[in-house]
């Protein structure tokens, strides 16, 4: 048995709620510390040789002690996610506020942190405790099972803001932080690398039968139950991922804590449908379609079309069926899994060149604009 056969992957909520408070955090180290200046409209990082910043830049720390000051920035944005029954047990999960006015605040978080409660007779309630450690009560405004996102709304107004960062600028070796409530130990932080990036990762959580595929980031920074939702930034405090899922042994017959294998979802990728369920009227999203089923039972090297969708994308495109798959928008794809994950990566309507093997034999690009659905929720 290979190695990677010996991995599974599981979502990282499901801790009992516990009320410690705890910080493990790794060192961002350097030689020394040095100033540099953040654009503040496009964040470019430039030197400063004085120490200080014009105007229209804004001094970041980077070295020794930087992380210290990181954490003093995010944290405040930082909260747990508690779906509780009338007992007080249940789940902790985490999540990120991204936006707050005068009228109350939206919390960004995994779906499988927050589905018990979409199920009809279960005796849950949601709540959100923030970082001053105020329990205030939650609603869920929307969710996408499909890419495991789930948006709340708290009545608190005026709160700290997570800023994003830019998930399409990370490189592998990167240094990232993770914050979240592991084990139900709220404001926990913890450091690593980018360990991967493209990563394709499919879940599923307790409560439904519909798959989550996500274009994933790989990190080696602590993630464990409890995580789920929380953000993962980069080394000035811009989440560029929300924490989802980690590997596991799966020989050991159980979900086990970190070994350095978690998995975030890029902002790139969450935030067209983050903003999609907080704008649109029914609070809904959507997501591209390819127009294809894929054959499940190919063993080769690639995604085979077994059937198109009418008019849809890859049929307008001239994809034939028995077409394999074999590259999406520059991305090896190995197997209809990844196929998926790739299409789910754009927004629908991108223009996408796919490459396939054709029945005749020999290879085409096709050019493929992606139609759009609704999406599960």
């Amino acid at each position: 048995m290979s190695t990677i056969s010996k991995l599974i992957i599981g979502f990282v909520a499901g801790a009992t709620v516990i009320g410690s408070v705890a910080t493990a955090a790794n060192s961002l180290t350097s030689a020394s510390v040095i100033t540099a200046c953040a654009d503040n409209t496009t964040s470019v990082l430039y030197a400063s040789t004085t120490g200080t910043c014009p105007a229209n830049r804004t001094a970041v720390s980077i070295g020794n002690g930087s992380l210290k000051n990181i954490v003093a920035k995010v944290e405040p944005s930082v909260v747990t996610v508690d779906v509780l029954d009338s007992t007080g047990s249940g789940d902790t999960g985490s999540g990120s506020i991204i936006k707050s006015d005068s009228t109350g605040s939206y919390i960004v978080t995994n779906n499988h942190v927050v589905d018990a409660i979409t199920v009809a007779g279960n005796p849950y309630t949601l709540a959100v405790d923030l970082s001053n450690g105020t329990k205030v009560n939650a609603t869920l405004v929307g969710r996408d099972i499909s890419y495991d996102l789930a948006v709340l709304h708290i009545s608190t107004p005026n709160l700290p803001v997570i800023p994003l960062g830019d998930s399409s600028t990370i490189s592998i070796g990167d240094p990232v932080i993770a914050f979240g409530s592991p084990l139900g130990l709220t404001g926990t932080v913890t450091a690593g690398i980018v360990s991967s990036l493209n990563r394709p990762v499919t879940t599923q959580s307790t409560n439904s039968t519909t798959q989550s595929y996500v274009d994933a980031v790989q990190t080696d920074a602590a993630i464990n139950p409890g995580n789920s939702g929380g953000p993962l930034t980069d080394s000035q405090g811009r989440m560029i991922g929300i924490n989802s899922a980690i590997a596991s042994d799966a020989t050991t017959g159980s979900q086990a804590g970190s070994i350095g294998l978690g998995f975030a979802i890029p902002i790139n990728e969450a935030q067209r449908t983050i903003n999609e369920i907080i704008t649109s009227p029914t609070h809904t999203s959507t997501r591209p379609v390819l127009g294809v089923y894929f054959d499940d039972t190919f063993t080769g090297v690639g995604a085979k079309v077994a059937q198109l969708v009418s008019g849809g994308a890859a049929d307008k495109a001239g994809i034939p069926v028995g077409a394999i798959i074999t590259n999406v928008g520059g991305s090896r794809i190995p197997d209809d899994q990844t196929a998926i994950v790739r299409i789910r990566s754009y927004a629908p309507g991108s223009t996408v060149s796919i490459t396939a093997t054709l029945p005749s034999g020999g290879s085409k690009v096709f050019t493929v604009t992606l139609g759009s659905a609704p999406s599960n929720s």
